[in-house]
């Protein structure tokens, strides 16, 4: 494992079962989000007449715009709603880090996942945050506002292009030093979250990052799918795709020193909606016939 991955693993020291709050994730895949799953939230946030949800849209190039538009859809299901659209300095005021006491759920819009955590990480609003989230509060996002969620997040850049000229969201070789993985914001604990993965075909990128730290499960959010995480850690699958996981925590993976990377005994799971899994025994359960 790569010296950098493990001493973040250190100062992480948890594994996906440990839960930092007693309060509900609402990870999406990206896409459009069907109905089901704006419901969904507002409910975990106390259901029409008393969510109150803050939209974090600063992923976004068009944040303000961004905010707004999904400020508007929770107030179309009965929630409301204000955007928090902060710079790194803002962010960093305690003062401001006061317009969350409210809040029963927290939204994280896409974009780019490093604006967000550029902003946030090391500020007492993402304090303020965690807070909400250890009172109770749902914490939700899509696509970018899925990819910070974890401790380890994927960045979607990769360090080199491949020998065939590839760049950008193409990953077409597994790799190791390819994919860059940073800090996130440190909501879930012991895992890597990719999006739009079946749609956008990313599975050799969530590979690669899983087989260079196999003691963090990876798991593949496809568009228009959430991955719920409830307050006891275990994980539920909605909306109208698959989430996969990839669980190398007790697989066997090339040396460091061989060309090429790979691994045996690589655990696998294809979860479509209404589908279940513990983190902590690697158990999967799906859909009840």
């Amino acid at each position: 494992m790569p010296r950098a991955a493990t001493l973040l693993l250190l100062l992480v020291g948890l594994g996906p079962s440990d839960a930092l709050g007693q309060g509900t994730l609402f990870i999406v895949g990206g896409g459009t989000q069907p109905d089901e799953l704006v419901t969904r939230f507002v409910e975990l946030a106390g259901g029409p007449g008393r969510a109150h949800i803050a939209v974090v849209p600063m992923a976004s190039e068009e944040s303000e715009a961004s905010g707004l538009e999904k400020v508007d859809q929770l107030r179309d299901f009965g929630a409301t709603a204000w955007v928090v659209n902060l710079t790194r300095e803002e962010a960093a005021d305690p003062a401001r880090s006061a317009t969350l006491d409210s809040a029963t759920g927290i939204w994280f819009t896409g974009g780019n996942q490093s604006r967000l955590t550029a902003v946030l990480l090391g500020t007492p609003t993402l304090v303020s945050m965690k807070t909400r989230y250890r009172a109770g509060a749902v914490v939700g996002g899509t696509s970018a506002g899925a990819a910070i969620m974890s401790d380890s997040m994927l960045t979607g850049n990769q360090r080199r292009p491949d020998s065939v000229g590839y760049y950008g969201d193409d990953y077409p070789v597994i790799a190791r030093s390819t994919i860059e993985v940073v800090a996130g914001l440190g909501f879930l604990h012991g895992v890597l979250v990719d999006q739009h993965f079946i749609r956008r075909e990313r599975h050799n990128r969530l590979l690669s990052a899983v087989f260079e730290r196999p003691s963090l499960v990876g798991v593949g959010i496809d568009e228009g799918t959430a991955l719920e995480v409830g307050p006891d850690g275990r994980w539920r699958i909605l909306g109208r795709s698959a989430v996969v996981v990839y669980d190398a925590r007790r697989a066997t993976i090339t040396d460091p020193d061989q060309p090429l990377l790979g691994g045996r005994d690589l655990r696998l799971h294809v979860l479509p909606a209404g589908s279940s899994y513990d983190p902590r025994s690697g158990r999967a359960n799906l859909p009840s016939r």
